[in-house]
């Protein structure tokens, strides 16, 4: 399959004017004196196919660079997995459109007939008798090893493809070298093809130079779009998720330059799809203020992890899989802003006031890392449902505590003793039943026992 990016000499309006692909800017404006030249910028032309070739490595890894700003894809493994053909050619020209590119596609059995196709606007090629009918109709001069020769061809009555493959190869190959017979055999599949395949780069960095200077944040979207579309190229190709990256907002340079605008958006579940991000810069760009016109954006990769595949569960949650519900507290967070979305975190202490915390939902990665050193049989502890924010002294009567009735221990005492860097606390934990079958999680401080009656506390209610 190709990809091909074209850059037009002339429009229509130019071309019915005489002018033609080649021309000095004396001839063409002798012809046609309102025309206007735009020269090319070779530089410019690289990174665009660079990053076209970078996004679309999301749908095979195999891309190859190829003359005349083509991109050469081998797709043979990705067709099942992307719908077809149809629906895969659909998705790579959307993308390309949303690079702000415009694309000639085709596909072939074999690259150099896809690129024969494609240069011709003929479509696709789906098999090998297809391939040899389109491609024997084709013009010769859409093969480059045969453009110098155009007026020999033209002399002897060879105007197509098919008329060349007629030709005597020994005579052909004294006249016009070995190169063109080479691309020919490679096009109707008598050869085996060698391509360099694009090595994606160790780290990622996008950048992108605005049309003008963009005074409101929330126009800078599709800028990002594109910057993200080349980001998820990458992550398929390096088989990576992403976890934190930075959004820089560039301003005017010289003497009036002012320090980039940066944005980081940080993950609580990796993701290597860009519809996520998108949401996400969405909302962030709708609440900056830009201080300064943007004149530019650059996106880099600050974290990843590797890809992980998805678990498909046998019988799937209701209301979505936990990784819904983080991107929807993640958007909560670019919305409402991150100290107003906490989420809970256990914290590695025996303490039961202790051992959670409410942090910003960006924290809970970090946070989580940090107290990866939780006792392991903590989770396996019965814990109520509803914890007290301060614990409630309890009466004694009869040496029993008494909460609206006397207090009967339902369950085994679990012993807690830590804190000793701020407070030591020594308690035993009781799962504790009333008359009314109600059921209580209460301790009894072990400090001070031998002074006198234990003392009783209310800490928690199980549902």
């Amino acid at each position: 399959m190709l990809e091909h990016e074209r850059v037009l000499a002339a429009s229509g309006v130019a071309h019915a004017a005489g002018i033609k692909p080649g021309m000095r800017r004396g001839g063409v404006l002798m012809l046609l004196p309102d025309a206007q030249v735009h020269e090319r910028a070779p530089p410019l032309e690289a990174d665009a196919l660079g990053a076209v070739a970078l996004a679309l490595l999301q749908y095979t890894p195999l891309v190859a660079e190829a003359e005349e700003a083509t991109l050469l894809m081998d797709v043979g493994a990705s067709l099942r997995l992307f719908g077809g053909v149809r629906a895969l050619c659909r998705r790579v020209r959307a993308d390309v459109r949303a690079l702000g590119f415009s694309a000639a596609l085709a596909c072939a059995p074999t690259a150099r007939g896809a690129w024969l196709l494609a240069r011709a606007g003929a479509g696709r090629a789906l098999g090998m008798p297809s391939l040899l009918r389109r491609l024997d109709g084709l013009p010769l001069t859409l093969a480059p090893p045969a453009r110098p020769f155009d007026a020999w061809f033209d002399g002897i009555g060879c105007a197509t493809l098919g008329q060349l493959r007629r030709l005597p190869r020994p005579g052909l190959q004294r006249r016009c070298g070995r190169e063109l017979l080479d691309l020919v055999d490679a096009a109707y599949g008598l050869v085996p093809e060698l391509h360099a395949w694009i090595v994606p780069p160790e780290t990622f960095h996008a950048r992108l130079e605005l049309f003008d200077r963009i005074e409101h944040a929330d126009l800078l979207l599709e800028g990002c779009k594109r910057l993200l579309l080349q980001l998820t190229g990458w992550l398929c190709a390096r088989q990576l998720a992403v976890e934190r990256i930075t959004l820089r907002l560039e301003h005017e340079r010289g003497r009036v330059a002012r320090p980039p605008t940066s944005i980081e958006v940080a993950l609580a579940e990796p993701t290597w799809r860009d519809e996520h991000l998108v949401r996400l810069l969405k909302e962030r760009l709708g609440k900056l203020v830009l201080e300064a016109p943007a004149i530019g954006l650059a996106l880099d990769v600050l974290q990843t992890q590797p890809m992980a595949p998805p678990n498909a569960s046998l019988f799937p949650e209701p209301g979505g899989t936990e990784d819904d519900r983080m991107r929807m507290l993640e958007l909560l967070a670019a919305r409402l802003g991150p100290d107003n979305v906490l989420q809970p975190l256990p914290n590695a202490d025996y303490r039961p006031e202790q051992a959670n915390a409410w942090v910003p939902l960006q924290d809970t990665l970090r946070a989580a890392a940090r107290h990866a050193g939780m006792p392991p049989d903590m989770a396996s502890l019965p814990r109520p449902t509803w914890l007290l924010a301060k614990p409630i002294a309890l009466l004694v009567r009869d040496h029993r505590p008494f909460y609206g009735s006397p207090l009967r221990m339902a369950s085994a005492p679990e012993r807690i003793e830590a804190g000793w860097w701020n407070g030591p606390e020594t308690r035993d934990y009781f799962i504790a039943e009333g008359q009314d079958h109600t059921l209580y999680w209460v301790y009894r401080e072990r400090l001070g026992v031998e002074e006198g009656e234990p003392r009783w506390f209310l800490h928690g209610l199980f549902g």
